[in-house]
């Protein structure tokens, strides 16, 4: 037999109080991580195809861990902490490879120079959402 749908659980949540604002925050940088990749691919990817082509991996980075904080449970919230790690190692692979070699990138990446164009809220998120994702599977 098969349990009915009210008897089922729910997934365990993970945007419950400062886990809200993490969720809030992935969303909004994946709105503008998709925003700049897709002008730019679309006006300027000839110029520059390795920013542009970062700016859009990031932006799919972004809105994959906001889907999984939205899910919710076990698999989601590893899943979102894989991903959180990948994308603290694209941060400090990009804002350092842009640092030592500019002339690679003439045009800037959501992750170029560790966040700087965005407040360097790309290289402070994935240690929070770490943080974060780490203290709700204590929690569960």
């Amino acid at each position: 037999m098969t349990e009915s749908a009210t008897e089922q659980k729910a997934p365990d949540r993970l945007v419950q109080g400062p886990g809200l604002l993490l969720l809030w925050l992935y969303g909004v940088m994946s709105v503008g991580a998709v925003s700049r990749s897709v002008y730019q691919i679309l006006t300027e990817f000839d110029r520059a195809p390795l920013a542009h082509t970062l700016s859009a991996v990031a932006a799919v980075v972004y809105g994959f861990i906001t889907y999984s904080l939205v899910r919710g449970g076990e698999k989601a919230r590893r899943a979102a902490l894989m991903c959180c790690a990948a994308e603290l190692v694209g941060v400090l692979t990009v804002g350092t490879w842009t640092l030592v070699e500019p002339s690679a990138f003439p045009d800037a990446t959501v992750w170029s120079d560790y966040g700087m164009g965005y407040l360097f809220i790309p290289v402070i998120l994935p240690v929070t959402g770490m943080l974060w994702l780490r203290k709700a599977r204590r929690q569960a």
